[in-house]
């Protein structure tokens, strides 16, 4: 748990951290509340989140327009109990005694809007998991 109030805090990582890994994190937030926090970063983050990937979590009724893609630290990853990475391979730090998850989805990154519902949809059932898992 983290040290400043006793929830879990979850770290997803991508390489761009304009897709998946913002996905995931709005998910976290809207589905979780204030039970868990939520960080997102990347190795090489983009300029802007994917707008495909907004408009697939806004039909969703997930807002993240006001997120924007955040460099990596490894503050950032010291402070996470759970750090999820979604294909940055070697790129992502790795510490001891943390739990580390790898999500093997596809990358939405230049996909219409019908190829990034489906790995949404499955980032979405990956958070749901991953919620009764930190909180019960």
């Amino acid at each position: 748990m983290s040290d400043l109030d006793n929830k879990p805090s979850v770290l997803f990582v991508c390489v761009h951290n304009a897709g998946r890994s913002q996905m995931a994190a709005g998910y976290l937030r809207h589905l979780a509340g204030d039970r868990i926090n939520v960080l997102s970063a990347g190795s090489q983050p983009a300029d802007q989140i994917n707008p495909v990937a907004v408009a697939a979590m806004a039909e969703d009724g997930v807002d993240i327009t006001a997120e924007t893609p955040k460099v990596l630290t490894n503050d950032a990853v010291s402070e996470s109990d759970v750090v999820v990475t979604m294909g940055c391979g070697d790129a992502c730090p790795f510490y001891p005694g943390k739990r580390y998850e790898d999500w093997k989805l596809a990358d939405p990154a230049g996909q219409g809007i019908d190829s990034v519902r489906p790995i949404r949809d499955d980032i979405k059932a990956r958070i749901e998991t991953l919620i009764v898992e930190l909180t019960s």
